[in-house]
């Protein structure tokens, strides 16, 4: 039996956009992360690979105060 693997669109994040949010939301890594409600390596691999799914940037986004267009790539 051959399964296809479902393909997941993933967001490209701006390592620069997210990091200036988190600046302005006085946030660090470990302390965005907790706020987002993900395991922190979670999230230190959205950081470090600049890609996830949609739902993970905008629980980013929102622990962030931003609308999740402000931490996406142009």
């Amino acid at each position: 039996m051959n399964r296809k693997r479902k393909e997941v669109k993933k967001l490209k994040i701006s390592r620069k956009k997210m990091e200036i949010a988190m600046a302005r939301a006085q946030l660090n890594r470990d302390a965005l992360a907790q706020k987002a409600g993900m395991p922190r390596t979670s999230f230190y691999n959205v950081y470090s690979r600049c890609t996830c799914k949609p739902a993970t940037a905008g629980r980013i986004a929102a622990a962030l105060g931003v609308d999740v267009t402000e931490i996406l790539e142009d």
